[in-house]
């Protein structure tokens, strides 16, 4: 045995010539079948196609489709739409109840204001009428004669009757409570010289209307002297700004000023500058 014997060879194999045949078979098989199918495919590209059985089926599936696709949108937006209609309503609704309800709220206060309104005047209207009641008896009435009746008379020759001092401070207690307004002359508002005018009007004298000319319409009289119904006066004599009567006690009568109406008040806190006396 030679000493290369058990070293393999590189070389391959022959092939046999069966196998070379049989495999040179196959691939003529395989090249022959390959033209048959190209010449058939040839030739039926070739031929017009003149009929189709499936695509009106499928047309007629898919317009049904497409049909029943756009009914259901159009419900939907049916629904879409009559939901949106039911919405615009009920907030309608909800906004006219609101007007509604405001609307019966302003009625019910503007009648519960007229009602308060008319209770206010009817108690006014009696108030009035029990003041006049009152006012008309004691300008017809006669009252006892005052501590002043003996008095000296006005230098303007007015003459007063028997317990004049007296019907002059009961008018005078009769306004208290009424309203101060500048220029006003009764009967349910004054100002100081309008009230003073108006209540020895029920006697008889003839005052004038304003502060200044009343501070010189009678006898002067000193403070330290003065009687129940002298006429008392703050400012100089013939200038008076403001007048009163004095009823007594250290206490004195007038339609003060807006915020206090028509009051008795103390000499003491407010004192005269002056008096006369015309009763």
């Amino acid at each position: 045995m030679s000493h290369t014997a058990h070293i393999p060879s590189h070389r391959k194999p022959r092939r046999s010539a069966s196998k070379m045949a049989l495999r040179a078979g196959v691939a003529g098989g395989v090249l022959s079948t390959l033209a048959v199918a190209a010449a058939a495919g040839t030739a039926n590209a070739a031929e017009p196609v003149t009929e189709t059985i499936e695509l009106p089926t499928l047309t007629a599936d898919l317009s049904a489709q497409i049909a029943q696709s756009a009914d259901a949108t159009a419900q939907t937006a049916d629904s879409y739409e009559a939901r949106a209609q039911q919405d615009a309503a009920a907030v309608k609704a909800a906004k006219q109840a609101a007007k509604d309800q405001a609307e019966a709220e302003k009625k019910a206060e503007a009648r519960k204001k007229a009602e308060a309104k008319a209770k206010a005047e009817r108690e006014a209207a009696q108030e009035r009428a029990a003041r006049d009641s009152e006012r008309t008896q004691l300008s017809t009435s006669s009252a006892p004669s005052g501590s002043g009746s003996s008095a000296s008379q006005s230098s303007s020759s007015n003459s007063a009757p028997s317990g004049s001092v007296g019907t002059v401070i009961s008018f005078l207690k009769a306004q208290l409570g009424d309203a101060y307004v500048m220029g006003a002359s009764g009967p349910n508002a004054w100002d100081c010289s309008s009230l003073v005018q108006a209540a020895f009007k029920q006697v008889g004298v003839d005052l004038p209307r304003v502060s200044q000319a009343q501070s010189t319409a009678g006898t002067p009289v000193s403070l330290s002297n003065l009687q129940v119904g002298d006429i008392l006066y703050w400012g100089g004599a013939g200038s008076a700004y403001h007048v009163g009567v004095y009823i007594g006690n250290g206490q004195y009568l007038d339609a003060a000023n807006p915020s206090k109406g028509v009051v008795i008040q103390d000499l003491s806190g407010y004192p005269a500058s002056g008096a006369v006396r015309v009763l």
